[in-house]
C-alpha cells in the first residue's frame, strides 16, 4: 500500500489537550491559538515535526488544519475527546510519491482578485485546503471549484491549470517532494510561452522539513 497523506480539521475548545501520536505532520491554526508542547502557534502560524505532538488550545479556542503523513495501514483516527471535534476532510494514497529522500513542504499560494497559475505540473504529490476566496481547478479534462475549507489533491506530475475567483484567493498545501527542492520552488510550467509570463501568485512558507523516517518508493 502506498503512502498516505490525510487532511484534518480539529475544533478543540479553550483549554482542550490532545496527543497525537508520532507521525510526520503539519499542523496549521486557522483560527484562534495552541501550544504544541512549548510552544505558542498564533493564527496564521504553523507546527511541523515527526514526533508526537502534545497540543493545548488557547483562550480562545481553536480551529487548526492537520496534515499527517502515514506509512502504515491504520484507519482514520478521529479525536474523541471531551472539548474537542475532528474530522477527516481528505485522504489520498500518494502512488506519485517521489524517489529517494523527501521533503514535507507546508505553504501558503494566495490569488489576486481573477488571478492563476498557468498550466504546470510539481515535483510531488499533495493536499491543498481553502482558507479565503474561491478557486477553479482544471485536471483530467475536468474543472472543480472550491471555496473556504474546501480541500483536495493533486498528484504531481499531473497537469494542472488554476482560476481564482474575482476576489483575493489564498489556499494552504502540504506537499511531500524530494528533498534537492528544499528552498527552491517546486513547479514547472509546460507551456514554453508561459514560462516567461508574470506571475500573479505569491507564497509564505511555514516549513520545509526533512523526513527522517521514510524515504521515497
Amino acid at each position: 500500500m502506498p503512502p498516505v497523506l490525510r487532511l484534518y480539521e480539529d475544533v478543540l475548545a479553550n483549554g482542550t489537550q490532545l496527543n497525537w501520536p508520532a507521525l510526520p505532520r503539519l499542523i496549521y491554526v486557522a483560527h484562534g491559538s495552541v501550544a504544541v508542547g512549548s510552544e505558542e502557534v498564533g493564527g496564521d502560524q504553523a507546527w511541523s515535526g515527526e514526533g508526537a505532538a502534545d497540543v493545548t488550545a488557547g483562550g480562545e479556542g481553536v480551529t487548526l488544519w492537520r496534515w499527517e503523513l502515514d506509512v502504515g495501514e491504520r484507519p482514520a483516527a478521529i479525536e474523541r475527546s471531551h472539548g474537542a471535534a475532528s474530522r477527516e476532510k481528505l485522504c489520498a494514497e500518494l502512488a506519485t510519491l517521489p524517489s529517494g529522500a523527501l521533503l514535507l513542504r507546508g505553504d501558503s499560494v494566495a490569488f489576486p482578485p481573477g488571478g492563476c497559475a498557468y498550466l504546470h505540473r510539481h515535483q510531488g504529490p499533495g493536499i491543498r485546503c481553502v482558507l479565503d476566496g474561491g478557486i477553479r481547478i482544471d485536471t483530467h479534462g475536468r474543472s472543480t471549484s472550491y471555496g473556504p475549507g474546501g480541500a483536495w489533491y493533486e498528484s504531481g506530475p499531473d497537469p494542472v491549470f488554476a482560476q481564482a475567483a474575482d476576489r483575493p484567493t489564498r489556499f494552504i498545501r502540504v506537499l511531500i517532494l524530494p528533498q534537492a527542492c528544499r528552498g527552491k520552488s517546486s513547479i514547472e510550467y509546460l507551456n514554453e510561452a508561459d514560462k516567461t509570463k508574470p506571475k500573479s501568485q505569491s507564497y509564505k512558507l511555514y516549513a520545509d522539513m526533512p523526513l527522517t523516517r521514510y524515504t521515497g518508493l
